[in-house]
Order: structure tokens, then C-alpha cells, then sequence
């Protein structure tokens, strides 16, 4: 059961903050009373952190991921209690035109991290590093959903960059050094705040509501699984101050996290633009989808969570279509506000 006592004046890390996954989870934590610490490669402020005025309330830090020097020195100066380590290259296009740069951060980044985190460690309660279920690999439709026990088989380079952090911090958690360390495999996550148009549903929002064109890149046959944001920052919160307070039971566990069913992609577009209204650019969209192959992506992708739902009695509370609506609400607002209202 979560006390939401425990986050008051515990210092927390995140790395990643300036995503879309580390500022919602940064606002929740603020409003719990947490000191929240967080990692800057760049100074971009089109994020959800400074366009909610976020970034007033948390400390940032400007620095690279692979500066294992400043790592030590913010666990070590901050007295950091908790790390959600989340900084990733996330593109799955860029991981296949550039693997250096992904297995740089991804890789180095992690191991420098928790390098940092084990030299300097006595303050630390909990770390939670966020792995991916990109890290499975492709299975076949027939041995969906993933479970946390399946080999690690990935072959694309965003894929073996998250299936190597993944296996590092498991090395990490070891007698050797036996960090209080727990691995999560999420599914692909959606919500207000996300705001890298390069993402499927983003990019079909901003497309439905006029402010784009959506260029669709396949047939829209692949299947895969979305949770949206909130049930995410709960999760994230219940784990780590799971962790903090029993870490005999949890530490080195793995979980999977997601809705245990598939949406076909065309299926998202379809209730995207279904709910906007807008038919007339559906139609020319599912035209498009007409045989058009993808390169460098898995077919088919989707979380079993019974394990996380055995350990913490966790669910995801947000039918697909909910989420939907409450994005295209939010993203509603945040377009109107960048580029005025659409004519």
C-alpha cells in the first residue's frame, strides 16, 4: 500500500526529466512533497516540464548521461534516496540509421549511472530503470503476451540497446554489488505530454485535429499494446516506494506492464480521426496504408501483467479510448496555444 507520506522531503533523481514520461511523473512526485533532481543533455523547452511550469519546481541539472563524474557527484551532493532512471535515444528510426549514438546512451549511460550510484550508494532506497518490451525481441503473435521469464532475443539496434541496459542493471543488482535495483518492461505509453511528433498516436492527433499531415508507415496491420500515462507515474510510485521499504522482496525483479490485449495501429488511427471528426483526412489516410510494408520494427507486441498486478495489485485503470480523449483534449489546448487556433 502506498503511503503518501513517504515522498514527503525524499530526494529523488530522474534522468530523462525533460521527457514525456519523466515530467508527468516529476509533477506527481512534486505534489507528494519530493525533492526532484533531474538530468539536462539540452535546454530544449518545447516539453511538457516547462510548458506546465514544471521546471520551476525541480532542480535541473545540465549535463550528459555518460559524465559518470557528475553522476557520482549529484547521488553524492544531493543525498539522492531514489533514481528513476529513464533517459533513453527512443527513436526506432534513428537507432537503425545511427546505433552508435543509441547504444552510447542507452548502453554507457546505463552502466555509468548505476557505476555512480554503487560508488556513492548509502543514501540510495530505490532504483528503478526503465527497460522496455522492445527488449524481448520479436516473438510471434502465438507467444503474446510477453511474460517477464522469455529470453531477451532482440535484433534491432534500439532493441539490443534496451536489452543490454536491461541485463547490466540485473548485473548490478548481484551479491557482488546488490543495488536495491527493479527493471521494468512497459508497452508503448501515451498521454498529455507527449510531445516527440514522431510517435504514432502524437503524430495522428496533431494530423486529425489539422495541424498536420499524417504520412502513415505501413499497412497498419502491426499490433501493440498502449497504457496511458497516469496508470504509468502510479506504477512507477508504487514500485519504488515498494522497493525502499522491502528490498529482500523486490530487488532484481522484473516487470511487465501493460493492457494484456493488442490494438492494430490502423485501429489507433481509425479511432483517433474517428474522434476528432475529421473522415474526410481518414479516408485518405487508410488509403495510403493500402499495402505499404514497415522496415525495422516487430510485428506484434503486448504485456502480460500478472505479475505486477500479483506483487502490487495493479491494473491499468484506462480503457484505450479514455486516454485517447483525454489526449486529444490536452493536445487541443497545447496546439491552439503554439500555433493558435486551426482554420
Amino acid at each position: 500500500m502506498v503511503n503518501h507520506n513517504y515522498w514527503l522531503g525524499k530526494n529523488v533523481f530522474i534522468t530523462g526529466i525533460n521527457g514525456f514520461i519523466g515530467g508527468n511523473l516529476a509533477k506527481t512526485l512534486v505534489s507528494k512533497g519530493a525533492n526532484v533532481f533531474g538530468l539536462l543533455r539540452n535546454q530544449r523547452k518545447d516539453t511538457l516540464l516547462h510548458y506546465e511550469d514544471i521546471a520551476d519546481k525541480v532542480t535541473l541539472i545540465k549535463g550528459d548521461l555518460i559524465n559518470k563524474d557528475l553522476l557520482q557527484r549529484i547521488i553524492s551532493e544531493e543525498q539522492i534516496n531514489c533514481v528513476f532512471h529513464l533517459a533513453a535515444q527512443v527513436e526506432i528510426g534513428v537507432g537503425i540509421n545511427n546505433p552508435f549514438l543509441t547504444f552510447e546512451t542507452n548502453i554507457k549511460g546505463t552502466y555509468c549511472l548505476l557505476e555512480a550510484i554503487e560508488q556513492y550508494s548509502q543514501t540510495i532506497e530505490s532504483v528503478v530503470v526503465a527497460s522496455s518490451d522492445k527488449a524481448y525481441g520479436a516473438y510471434g503473435r502465438d507467444k503474446m503476451p510477453y511474460k517477464e521469464d522469455y529470453p531477451l532475443i532482440p535484433i534491432y539496434p534500439y532493441d539490443v540497446s534496451k536489452a543490454c541496459a536491461d541485463m547490466i542493471a540485473r548485473c548490478y543488482t548481484s551479491n557482488i554489488y546488490s543495488l536495491p535495483i527493479i527493471i521494468t518492461r512497459f508497452c508503448n505509453i501515451f498521454g498529455p505530454g507527449q510531445l516527440n511528433f514522431s510517435a504514432l498516436i502524437p503524430d495522428a492527433v496533431r494530423s486529425a485535429l489539422g495541424y498536420s499531415t499524417f504520412i502513415p508507415r505501413g499497412s497498419g496491420e502491426q499490433g501493440r499494446d498502449f497504457i496511458y500515462i497516469d496508470d504509468v507515474v502510479d506504477l512507477y510510485i508504487i514500485i519504488a516506494e515498494s522497493l525502499a521499504k522491502n528490498p529482500k522482496k523486490y530487488v532484481g525483479e522484473i516487470f511487465n506492464a501493460g493492457t494484456n490485449s493488442m490494438i492494430s495501429v490502423r485501429s489507433i488511427i481509425e479511432d483517433i480521426f474517428t474522434i476528432v471528426g475529421n473522415d474526410k483526412d481518414l479516408k485518405v489516410v487508410k488509403e495510403q496504408m493500402i499495402g505499404k510494408k514497415t522496415t525495422g520494427e516487430i510485428d506484434c507486441q503486448y504485456m502480460d501483467f500478472e505479475k505486477v498486478n500479483k506483487y502490487f495489485g495493479w491494473e491499468p485503470k484506462y480503457q484505450f479510448k479514455d486516454g485517447i480523449i483525454k489526449s486529444i483534449e490536452w493536445y487541443k489546448l497545447y496546439l491552439k496555444d503554439k500555433y493558435g487556433p486551426h482554420t
